[in-house]
């Protein structure tokens, strides 16, 4: 990347912009966001190992769309198990369906309606056949305790495996484009999936055979969703580590506040040394640093990728607490080039705030950029959809150091401990995050994101990250021009 106008101080993603370049046509299409640095990702986007943002639906989302979703380390080792042999049982193309049977009620579909966007669930009958489906409409100005067998009415559109996904196609999305085509003529945007015998295999909709001819899922090495997961400094390291191989976590992340310490080293070598011992190809990522002596350590003690940002994220206080931290495009500039020097890789950890910011962390050399309070407010993160006085839905988040984090973590301590340690905290214990009406689902916020990141490709003339690192031109900005860039509000004179 070039910086055609270097103030000599640190920058954030506010202070810079992406000059355009001359180029030849090239269509968004053409680009391909793929992450250079082992894990898989076509999309280079990854949900944040916090309690709050990533749980089995974000993950299996992030996966199917080209991403990863990281696990928290606060996790216990059996959940962690389960969630990944459940990830690794979804449907690379089709959506997991929310499920119902005609003895439930009205009220059991609104609890299972805020957990997907679908805006739909299937009715099982008795022998765990497809007996019909109930959307929201079909909720409304009735009684909660209404059995759903009263509401259910069959599907508009219904596919089975052998329609989307004939066996001599050579690409699953082979057949989406009718099968839009069918959604869209009989007016509906949800269409169950079975096999020939009727059993249930997912559900399509229009959005989502759309997004399938656009994302390519991340995958292992037998075609499921990749999991990614963190694990913590301190404990039982490698123990840990070894835990999580066997569960079948497809990538390890070591994970603390201050990556470049002693023990961070020691823990790094000691997950280094299990991953070896596996012979599994799993990336080793550890964090979190913000200079390039940071990075270089990390990498000869065995990260293959180098997590940067210290205190930028949404729900961190560090920098005010502390004065700790560093303006985030400077850090991962800095930190991208030593990798680079070495062979490794960075993740630029927080601080985005708009798609532009993902487009300046990948020009500055990330090969991806982690999101966490982005995707708190959507129907995939964990926690309970809730309204606000005004009528909007929100759910609840809280950094990962703050009171109420410090209170999970360590509930196994005596109360005494846990007293003194929820003395220190950096981060918002609550913090409301309103669902967006017009992006409500975490693939929402990844469509709005890598078309912002897809047309910055196209203005650098890059088709691939490499190609935009290197064409990449940008110039810093005052205050005033970056509120030049910023749309005006509906009404303003």
């Amino acid at each position: 990347m070039q910086l055609i106008n270097d103030p000599g101080y640190d920058l954030t993603y506010a202070d810079v912009f992406l000059v355009p370049s001359r180029s030849e046509a090239l269509s968004r299409f053409e680009v391909d966001l793929s992450a250079d640095d082992g894990t898989g990702s076509s999309t280079p986007l990854i949900a944040a190992n916090m309690t709050a943002v990533t749980g089995r639906r974000m993950v299996e989302t992030m996966a199917r769309r080209g991403g990863l979703g990281v696990l928290p380390q606060d996790v216990r080792t059996e959940i962690i198990r389960e969630v990944t042999d459940w990830v690794k049982t979804r449907h690379p193309v089709l959506e997991t369906p929310l499920k119902v049977t005609g003895g439930d009620t009205a009220l059991d579909v609104l609890h299972l309606l805020d957990k997907r966007n679908h805006g739909a669930v299937c009715v099982l009958d008795e022998a765990g056949q497809l007996a019909g489906v109930v959307t929201a409409d079909d909720t409304v100005g009735v009684d909660r305790f209404s059995s759903v067998a009263s509401l259910m009415r069959m599907p508009q559109v219904q596919f089975t495996d052998q329609d989307l996904l004939p066996d001599d196609a050579t690409e699953p999305a082979v057949a989406l484009e009718p099968a839009f085509a069918a959604m869209e003529a009989a007016g509906t945007n949800y269409a169950p999936v079975t096999t020939a015998s009727g059993e249930l295999l997912g559900v399509l909709t229009r959005a989502g055979a759309l997004r399938s001819t656009i994302y390519r899922p991340n995958l292992d090495s037998a075609g499921r969703l990749k999991v990614a997961a963190a694990v913590g400094i301190n404990g039982d390291v490698r123990g840990n580590a070894e835990a999580l191989l066997e569960a079948g976590v497809d990538v390890l992340v070591v994970d603390t506040a201050h990556g470049h310490q002693q023990k961070m080293i020691e823990a790094l070598a000691a997950v280094r040394r299990a991953v070896q011992a596996s012979a599994l190809p799993v990336p080793v990522v550890a964090g979190n640093v913000v200079t390039a002596d940071g990075t270089r350590e990390l990498v000869e003690a065995g990260a293959d990728i180098v997590k940067v940002g210290v205190g930028p994220g949404a729900m961190c206080t560090t920098r005010m607490m502390t004065a700790v931290g560093r303006p985030q495009f400077s850090s991962v500039l800095e930190c991208a080039a030593a990798a680079r020097e070495l062979g490794a890789h960075v993740w630029a950890d927080g601080g985005v705030r708009y798609p532009r910011d993902i487009a300046l962390a990948l020009a500055a050399g990330a090969s991806q950029v982690m999101i966490g309070s982005w995707l708190a407010g959507t129907y995939e993160s964990p926690g309970d959809l809730l309204t606000a006085a005004d009528g909007r839905r929100y759910k609840e988040s809280y950094g990962m150091a703050s009171a109420r984090a410090v209170q999970h973590r360590t509930s196994t301590e005596s109360a005494f401990t846990r007293a003194r340690k929820g003395m220190f905290e950096e981060g918002i214990s609550t913090s409301t995050m309103f669902l967006d009406p017009a992006r409500p689902g975490v693939e929402d916020v990844m469509d709005s994101i890598t078309a912002g990141v897809r047309s910055s490709f196209t203005y650098a003339g890059a088709r691939t990250q490499t190609e935009f690192r290197q064409r990449a031109v940008a110039g810093v900005q005052s205050a005033a021009g970056y509120e030049e860039g910023k749309p005006v509000p509906t009404g303003w004179t």
